[in-house]
């Protein structure tokens, strides 16, 4: 193998591992506006900053939906996308997804979804690791994670996702066009991670601040297409951070798709004896 084809492997297996894993460390640059709470609106679009703050309340008064997740990362001139498919109960604050991690970096091996469950404070894993029982889960405290579990599961917890855009400091509205076949609202902004915690729910206040205590920048730009409910149908957030493992940011865009709203969402969350206690091996 050359040098250059270690480099790249690595890059691979770095970007996964990422996506499983608790980062050790991340840091979020961003590029977009900043500032105060200046507003663009019109007729169509309303109160554009308003309307985004209030986005998710309108999914708790839905209930629940079917979500699908893309997380896109660049890192060493190698792009690699995780998806992520399952459903989500706003009202309980918990969900259940099959994640997709990248094919083996040798291009052989097929790897096995993740299944992971998302709740108030924790995310728990199966199929996470080398070394992990196939029976057990890995539970990992999304509190004490430096990016509040807004990359490290591989998956942006779809509600985490729509309260960011509590802390919507600027924002505009672009016009309307489609998700999935729905007409929808499409809107511009930056928020604050900062501001999102504090306007959070008590579920996500503690990871919020975690990111924005974490992140090299509470900024983070998004893109934000609400229906006629002001339900999010889909969210695009950027990050960029450090991973510990390259010395380049890594560049992230993570989207999540709503849908199907109402659909059953039942989440069961393991017992105390199937949560795995023991070293985790990095693949």
């Amino acid at each position: 193998m050359t040098g250059r084809q270690r480099e790249r492997r690595r890059g691979r297996a770095g970007a996964a591992v990422v996506a499983a894993g608790v980062l050790a460390g991340a840091g979020l640059g961003t590029a977009g506006c900043s500032g105060g709470d200046a507003v663009a609106g019109d007729s169509r679009g309303g109160d554009a900053v308003g309307v985004l703050r209030q986005a998710a309340g309108r999914l708790v008064d839905a209930g629940s939906s079917k979500a699908r997740t893309s997380m896109e990362m660049a890192a060493g001139g190698t792009r690699v996308t995780i998806r992520g498919a399952g459903v989500y109960d706003y009202r309980k604050r918990m969900g259940q997804l099959k994640v997709l991690l990248p094919q083996d970096p040798a291009g052989v091996a097929e790897r096995r979804p993740i299944t992971e469950l998302l709740a108030p404070g924790a995310l728990f894993m199966k199929n996470r690791g080398a070394g992990v029982p196939p029976d057990k889960w890995v539970r990992v405290d999304t509190r004490t994670l430096s990016d509040g579990n807004l990359v490290t599961g591989g998956a942006t917890d779809p509600f985490t996702a729509a309260e960011v855009l509590l802390g919507t400091r600027t924002a505009a509205y672009v016009g309307r066009t489609e998700v999935a076949g729905t007409e929808v609202r499409h809107y511009r902004g930056t928020a604050d991670l900062g501001d999102a915690a504090r306007r959070a729910s008590d579920g996500n206040k503690d990871s919020l601040k975690a990111a924005a205590d974490g992140f090299a920048t509470a900024a983070v730009p998004f893109d934000a297409y609400l229906d006629d409910e002001g339900r999010i149908r889909k969210v695009r957030h950027r990050f960029s951070f450090l991973n510990g493992q390259q010395k380049s940011p890594v560049a992230v865009a993570s989207t999540t798709l709503l849908y199907a709203f109402g659909a059953p969402a039942r989440v069961r969350l393991p017992a105390a004896d199937d949560i795995y206690a023991g070293k985790i091996a990095e693949e």
